[in-house]
């Protein structure tokens, strides 16, 4: 693929920080300029994208819709139902693959919007999709095609892997593993770096240390030709200093806290998706 008609045309609506995360990885990825279009209300915003980066910019959704192929949805769930049914018109005339970035609203409303006939693939981010590592889980209706499917995967894995799922509602569950995870990580490294002060460490130290050490375990996991419960046992020496450590986790249920935390988020990503969509 060498020329820009090789790449299909992608529509922004919304240019929000996940939607500049995608773009930039899509740019980085050579993706042509001129195949990527945004929107959003603030002109600020969309000039300085457009300076930055080359794409075309247009404070019109439908203009937006009416140039793209595929066409993502990255606007605040509470604002998509008004967003996608003005789109419906436009979708009409001219069909699009519509990708949605909003969490909680499911493929059901957005059918409702935007007609029964849509291609919709429903994605499930998370925040290190800024930072190039993000994770997402995508869910596609049935009017999505092949070709398709493969069009949402290669936008998303700009910005990280993307991961296909069956069922819709094994969406919930995503978003407990890896939608609200890097949260988890990150009350993990909070934790540690209290600890390390305690111990006698300087906050910037203790930090470093933290950073660094979640950072290395994390590549030796995706590296490892072994799951991650026997990498554990390798660096967990017999009555050593680890085992002592490890043994206290076990102590305090980190097991079941961590079991109770995700039934909780994917309880809780359940109960959005009902308010959300009854519109």
């Amino acid at each position: 693929m060498n020329t820009e008609s090789n790449f299909p045309v992608i529509g922004f609506i919304g240019a929000g920080n996940m939607a500049s995360a995608i773009i930039g990885g899509l740019l980085a990825k050579n993706y042509p300029p001129k195949n990527i279009w945004a929107s959003d209300p603030s002109s600020e915003k969309l000039a300085q994208m457009a300076s930055d980066w080359g794409i075309s910019i247009s404070e019109d959704n439908q203009q937006v819709a009416s140039e793209a192929e595929v066409l993502v949805l990255a606007v605040k769930p509470q604002v998509l139902g008004t967003v996608a049914q003005a789109l419906k018109p436009t979708l009409e005339q001219k069909p699009a693959l519509v990708i949605s970035i909003a969490a909680g609203i499911m493929v059901d409303s957005m059918q409702r919007w935007l007609g029964d006939e849509t291609a919709i693939v429903r994605c499930m981010p998370n925040t290190p999709a800024l930072v190039e590592t993000g994770a997402s889980g995508l869910f596609a209706n049935s009017q999505v095609s092949d070709a398709q499917k493969q069009q949402a995967e290669q936008i998303l894995s700009a910005v990280g892997i993307s991961l296909w799922v069956d069922q819709e509602e094994q969406l919930d569950a995503v978003t407990a593993v890896s939608g609200s995870g890097p949260a988890y990580y990150f009350l993990v490294m909070e934790a540690m770096i209290s600890a390390g002060e305690r111990l006698g460490l300087s906050t910037d130290v203790s930090t470093q240390l933290t950073l660094q050490t979640a950072l290395g375990a994390a590549k030796m996991a995706k590296a490892s030709d072994v799951d991650v419960a026997e990498l554990r046992r390798r660096v967990t020496s017999p009555n050593g200093t680890t085992e002592k450590a490890v043994e206290a986790f076990e102590q305090g249920d980190i097991r079941g806290l961590f079991d109770q935390a995700m039934v909780a988020c994917a309880d809780r990503s359940k109960s959005l998706a009902e308010e959300l969509g009854s519109d």
